[in-house]
């Protein structure tokens, strides 16, 4: 094979960012991970060409909001539609939620909000990096363990991407593009 990306899985994240409601908007992400423990960091890779680039770049901060098999239908569709065309809470239902220190929504129907500011956007070729620190983490109730508090990944069915398909806990889920494409005819 030739030179590529063969870091699969990866996760399949909707990034959410904006100050005001009228700015607001989603991207899918899958070039996203950890970067440091401690101080704690994160990263988001983006095309300049993306409406979101923008965003990102004027306000420097944005949500990964994690994702699961029931927001799958969101995650592909926020992936493949622009924001410059849509609005994407309002199109796909999604609920933004007030952060706890970035201005940025979070997706309220999310289990993991990861509340992030940019440190650096260093250019790399087809994407640019966001490197960002983490300054706050949403977590739902109803996923924490009752006995030590973290986060329960068994149950929460999240979503993973990888070389052009969705998984849940190993599974293929979906395909990129589905939740756009159109009905054929019987």
């Amino acid at each position: 094979m030739k030179p590529g990306t063969m870091l699969y899985p990866l996760p399949a994240v909707m990034v959410s960012m904006g100050k005001t409601p009228e700015e607001y908007n989603i991207i899918t992400i899958s070039w996203t991970g950890t970067l440091n423990s401690s101080p704690p960091m994160c990263y988001i890779s983006v095309r300049p060409e993306r409406y979101s680039y923008g965003i990102l770049k004027t306000n420097m901060e944005f949500v990964i909001n994690l994702t699961t098999n029931d927001l799958l239908h969101a995650t592909d569709w926020c992936g493949v539609k622009s924001g410059r065309d849509f609005n994407k809470f309002k199109e796909m239902n999604l609920t933004p939620g007030k952060a706890q220190i970035v201005s940025a929504p979070l997706i309220e129907e999310s289990p993991v909000n990861i509340e992030c500011k940019i440190s650096r956007i260093i250019p790399l070729g087809s994407h640019h990096m966001f490197m960002a620190d983490v300054v706050a983490v949403n977590v739902d109730e109803k996923f924490k363990d009752s006995v030590t508090g973290s986060f329960n990944f068994k149950n929460t069915g999240l979503v993973s991407y990888s070389n052009g398909y969705y998984y849940k806990e190993g599974d293929e889920i979906g395909n990129y593009g589905f939740s756009a494409s159109k009905e054929k005819l019987s």
